[in-house]
This record gives structure tokens, C-alpha cells and sequence, in this order.
């Protein structure tokens, strides 16, 4: 099996709220106008799905995060079948989300999964978090 294309970061602070990116809402990317996780493609098939996760943090928001770890790999459209995959990785972080300095979308805030159902999310970022949110309430 190929290792996925697209690399996620599943971010939780200790209040158990999650960090969401707002895409922008341009033509040309995928899930624009959407919350979502942040995280972005591989570059070339020698990048890892963890350099890849790593350089998009860092690139997208300033953010360096030791600790992350494998935590699922999903389908990019949850509603067909295509071979697009997304590694996504579990990471946590307290910091503020409006201090973080964002390079791409409009915003990144903190939300608990209360939330979730109501913000018009891409469709497999939300499965990530209510699969999460299923298995910590175990």
C-alpha cells in the first residue's frame, strides 16, 4: 500500500477542545470555505507523512510540535471511494490560537466537540474528531 499524499494534524489542548483551521473559500482547493484540521500534502515521494505534517505546522501556523504519533489514515472524500488518503496525526498543545502566526486560510481557533455538529466542516476532518471523541469517551 502507498503511504497516503495528504498529512493532518488532530490537535486537542487539555480542555479537550480541538484546533480548526478555516480554509479559505477560493476556487482551486480542496474543502475551501471549510473548518478543518490543519495539515497539507507530501511534497514529492520522498517527504514522509511525518516530515509532511511537521512542515505544514510549521509553515502554516509557526508551530513546532514534538509528541505527534500516527493516529489514523482516512479516506479524503468520506463520500466515495478514491485512493486519495490523509495520515493524520494526534498531537497535543495548549498554546493560544489567535497568537499563532498564520500564513494560509482565514483563522484557526480552538472549539470543543459541542461545536462540531454546527460548523460547516469538511466532511472527514469531522469523522476524525467524532471517531476521537468516541474512543476517549470509552
Amino acid at each position: 500500500m502507498e503511504e497516503p499524499l495528504g498529512t493532518a494534524a488532530l490537535i486537542v489542548n487539555s480542555r479537550g477542545e480541538y484546533l480548526l483551521h478555516l480554509r479559505d473559500d477560493i476556487p482551486g482547493i480542496c474543502d475551501p470555505g471549510t473548518w478543518s484540521l490543519l495539515g497539507g500534502g507530501r511534497e514529492g515521494d520522498e517527504e514522509t507523512p511525518e516530515a509532511a505534517v511537521a512542515r505544514e505546522l510549521k509553515e502554516e501556523v509557526g508551530l513546532i510540535l514534538p509528541g505527534l504519533r500516527p493516529y489514523a489514515v482516512v479516506p479524503a472524500h468520506v463520500t466515495d471511494a478514491t485512493d486519495d488518503l490523509i495520515a493524520v496525526f494526534l498531537g497535543r498543545w495548549d498554546g493560544e490560537a489567535e497568537a499563532l502566526p498564520l500564513t494560509e486560510g482565514i483563522m484557526v481557533r480552538w472549539f470543543p466537540a459541542s461545536v462540531i455538529p454546527r460548523l460547516v466542516m469538511c466532511p472527514w476532518a469531522q469523522a476524525v474528531i467524532e471517531r476521537y471523541e468516541r474512543e476517549t469517551a470509552l
